[in-house]
């Protein structure tokens, strides 16, 4: 029989001895689907390359381009740095569709606060706003985020994880090139940077990803935040450019190609239906 045991006035039913407290039910049913054929779903890598540090007057937020699926390059030059409001921005690493949706959320809750108060977005409030949303879905929204802006309490950085945590950081670094990145932000970063130190160390941090993770790669985007505005460095390095194209592109003649069989077929006039009606045509 189960044992009871009473700690700080709490009864605890734990299982007697010589059985064990986990449950292997699922591992057999999986065997037994493995045996048949079925077998259990892979997860495909994501690689991103995403950081962001905190300067004396503003913030940077940098990212890499390089989108996957799985062992495929999708895309080579995506945004991953998303408008959240005039005065904050998002990183995101990920799965490209949660992080454009959860942003654009938080965008437009935030568009409706300021048009119903009238003052400037608070970057707390978007920060609230994504760990609410992503701690409802519990980690099943594949978004993790660096979210930085400039307020009124001046410039905020904070690291946001797929199940709802959040943290406020000088410097923070995300995705599968995330720790390279912060290797390169822990040796260098200090205190009371300038605009230009930060965006060279954030420069750095992500060639540090796109060097030395398989996932990440493209060229380097910059998004530099302060209290007057921000600019975005579109494509501001492009460190895996091809160095040797031809300089026209290959053409292939009419008949390259080789026919091995062809078929033509001829289908009958469909017949109208009951209670149809002629269609006019132009002629």
């Amino acid at each position: 029989k189960p044992y009871k045991t009473q700690m700080a006035k709490v009864d605890f039913v734990l299982p007697s001895k010589g059985r064990s407290a986990f449950n292997y039910e699922n591992v057999l049913r999986n065997e037994r689907l493995a045996t048949k054929g079925i077998l259990p779903p892979k997860t495909k890598k994501t690689g991103t390359t995403i950081c962001g540090l905190v300067f004396k007057g503003g913030l940077v937020l940098g990212a890499d381009t390089r989108a996957t699926s799985g062992d495929v390059i999708s895309d080579k030059k995506s945004e991953k740095i998303a408008y959240v409001a005039p005065n904050i921005y998002s990183a995101g690493s990920g799965t490209s569709a949660d992080i454009d949706a959860v942003a654009e959320l938080v965008s437009e809750n935030l568009a409706l606060q300021r048009f119903s108060t009238g003052k400037q977005s608070r970057v707390r409030s978007a920060e609230f706003l994504l760990k609410d949303h992503l701690y409802k879905y519990q980690g099943h929204v594949s978004a993790a985020l660096i979210l930085g802006g400039v307020d009124v309490g001046g410039p905020y950085l904070c690291e946001v994880h797929p199940h709802g945590s959040t943290a406020r950081v000088p410097f923070a670094a995300q995705g599968s090139g995330s720790l390279a990145a912060i290797a390169q932000l822990e040796k260098e970063y200090k205190d009371d940077l300038t605009e230009q130190e930060a965006i060279d160390l954030v420069h750095r941090a992500i060639l540090r990803g796109i060097y030395e993770d398989l996932g990440s790669g493209g060229c380097v985007d910059i998004r530099v935040v302060r209290k007057d505005g921000s600019e975005y460095l579109r494509l501001m390095d492009k460190p895996n450019e091809r160095m040797f194209t031809k300089p026209t592109p290959m053409t292939f003649p009419r008949g390259s190609a080789v026919i091995l069989k062809e078929t033509v077929e001829t289908f009958g006039k469909p017949a109208a239906s009951a209670g149809a009606t002629a269609m006019d045509v132009d002629k």
